[in-house]
């Protein structure tokens, strides 16, 4: 369970950058601000949000109608009804994106994994009736087939922590993300990652960089020239 000493740790961190984003963003914003203020703050959804991921819960409803509305009261007691903070937590998307791009990210420490996951807006079936992210998302192929929405480009070093991350449409190639020096400007040493990131070109891009692309190889393909220990990693980490 999560240790309630470092929930006001995390709070006091996210309520900081939160009065500064506002702050920062308000001159840009487009018509008149709401007066009524909100039951929830923005700190408060974000903070439960990041909890979540540290509360060992998979699914998140139970984790707030269970754990959050009956043990954190103290914490956080003005929480909403399940549905109305899946509302809320749609408005603070864009400062929580910024929040964990900003201040969550992990340190390379030379050996790191790049992969992406599936974003799915509909079934497959309802694509054509879908009104979701209509003209936005795309129709693309995963290991587990063909689906209509996003990808999520994820990398991390061997200690789990996120270095950067990206969303892309569904139909655009996982290699395309690493052609960016942004996404991988924190990036050095080892790079692992399966068959699907196979290219010369980019192993070349990347090798100037710094960085070494290292996959496993396709069934036609000749060995590669790669160390006992490089392999033994491949196989441990899409096994």
């Amino acid at each position: 369970m999560i240790d309630f000493n470092k929930i006001s740790d995390i709070f006091c961190l996210v309520d900081e950058f939160c009065k500064d984003f506002d702050k920062t963003t308000r001159p840009f914003l487009l018509g008149k601000p709401c007066k009524r203020p909100l039951t929830m703050s923005k700190s408060e959804i974000i903070s439960i949000c990041l909890l979540f991921h540290l509360s060992g819960f998979r699914c998140f409803k139970h984790f707030y109608m269970f754990y959050v509305q009956r043990h954190m009261h103290k914490e956080f007691p003005k929480t909403v009804s399940y549905n109305r903070f899946v509302e809320l937590s749609q408005a603070v998307l864009l400062p929580m994106t910024v929040f964990l791009k900003t201040c969550c990210l992990g340190t390379c420490t030379g050996i790191s994994f790049v992969d992406s996951t599936p974003i799915r807006v509909c079934h497959n079936k309802r694509i054509k009736r879908n009104k979701v992210f209509k003209n936005i998302a795309q129709v693309g192929k995963s290991t587990m087939g063909w689906f209509y929405g996003f990808k999520l480009h994820l990398v991390i070093n061997d200690k789990g922590e996120i270095l950067n991350f990206a969303i892309t449409q569904a139909n655009v190639d996982d290699r395309e993300p690493l052609k960016n020096e942004v996404f991988l400007k924190a990036v050095f040493g080892k790079l692992f990652a399966d068959k699907g990131y196979i290219s010369e070109k980019l192993a070349h891009i990347l090798f100037v960089n710094d960085i070494q692309l290292i996959t496993s190889i396709r069934n036609n393909m000749n060995n590669s020239l790669m160390t006992m220990n490089d392999k033994r990693s491949i196989s441990n980490s899409w096994n």
